[in-house]
């Protein structure tokens, strides 16, 4: 069944017009007039957004926003777990180590430095490194 459309002329320069021609094939459009069509759709939909900036087509940003929405919930996931984890790991060492308030400040101090200065990328090796070098001959525990 065929849409009522309305036909009237359309006055474009020669270039315009094979331009035209060459990307509605490229779209895989089946006409012209389809593709002009998709054009309109879109270049409303982007004065509808008010702003170049802001401008997604209605399907693209309805996307986005599903898996945006399914990235978020499950970083809060993955976030909670770690917050769980990281929790079990300090109260056990705490259970073993007797800490005042002074020590954990200093603690803290130097913890926000060093996520600071590695813009979070820490490993457990560098940190091992990095003790190592600046506690060497300090700990009576070590070899």
């Amino acid at each position: 069944m065929k849409e009522n459309k309305v036909k009237f002329a359309l006055y474009l320069p020669p270039e315009k017009k094979s331009e035209l021609e060459r990307r509605y094939r490229e779209e895989g459009c089946r006409s012209i007039t389809a593709f002009i069509e998709k054009v309109i759709d879109f270049y409303l939909g982007y004065l509808d957004a008010n702003s170049a900036g802001a401008f997604l087509p209605k399907e693209i940003q309805s996307a986005i926003d599903g898996r945006l929405g399914m990235f978020e919930d499950r970083m809060a996931k993955l976030l909670c777990k770690l917050t769980v984890e990281m929790d079990m790991g300090m109260s056990a060492a705490l259970d073993c180590i007797d800490l005042d308030a002074d020590y954990l400040r200093k603690l803290r101090v130097n913890s926000v430095r060093n996520v600071k200065a590695t813009n979070g990328l820490l490993t457990f090796e560098q940190k091992v490194r990095d003790y190592g070098d600046d506690n060497e001959g300090d700990d009576p525990w070590r070899d």
